[in-house]
C-alpha cells in the first residue's frame, strides 16, 4: 500500500498523530501543557458575549430600514446582471424568465418607459424608494 507521504517515515507519522490527537478529536483540554490554555477573564473584566449590550446598530445601511433592504433585495433577485443596463421592457422580460411573482412584475410596470437603468439601486430609486445615504 502506498503511503502518499514521502517526507518522513511511519514512526514519525504516529508520533505526530499522538501530538495532535486531542485537537483532532476535539477533546476538552486537549493541550498537553497547562500554560497553553487561555486565561479566563479577570475579576474586573466583563464576560465574553456575542455583541456589546449597548450596541443598538441595525443590520440596515444608513438611510434605509431593514424592511426596505429586504424589499430591494427581493426585487433584485429577479433581475439578473445580464439584464442590466436595461429599460422597463427588458427588465420585465428578464423578471418573467426568472419566474418573478406578480407584485414584482407590477413594480417593474411602474418604471418610466424609455429610461435605462444601470443597477437595481437605480430601479429601486425610480420606483420612489430611498437607497442608502452612505456606502462603506
Amino acid at each position: 500500500m502506498e503511503r502518499g507521504n514521502s517526507k518522513h517515515g511511519p514512526r514519525l507519522d504516529e508520533e505526530m498523530g499522538r501530538e495532535v490527537k486531542g485537537t483532532v478529536q476535539n477533546a476538552a483540554g486537549g493541550r498537553a501543557e497547562e500554560w497553553r490554555e487561555p486565561e479566563p477573564a479577570g475579576e474586573d473584566q466583563p464576560g465574553i458575549t456575542r455583541a456589546p449590550s449597548n450596541d443598538t446598530r441595525a443590520g440596515a445601511p444608513q438611510g434605509m430600514t431593514s424592511e426596505e433592504v429586504e424589499q430591494r433585495s427581493r426585487l433584485g433577485r429577479f433581475i439578473p446582471l445580464s439584464a442590466l443596463p436595461g429599460d422597463r421592457e427588458s427588465l420585465r422580460r428578464s423578471a418573467e424568465e426568472n419566474e418573478a411573482p406578480d407584485d414584482v412584475l407590477a413594480q417593474l410596470d411602474q418604471l418610466p418607459p424609455g429610461d435605462q437603468f444601470q443597477t437595481v439601486s437605480e430601479v429601486w430609486a425610480a420606483l420612489g424608494h430611498a437607497n442608502e445615504t452612505h456606502r462603506w
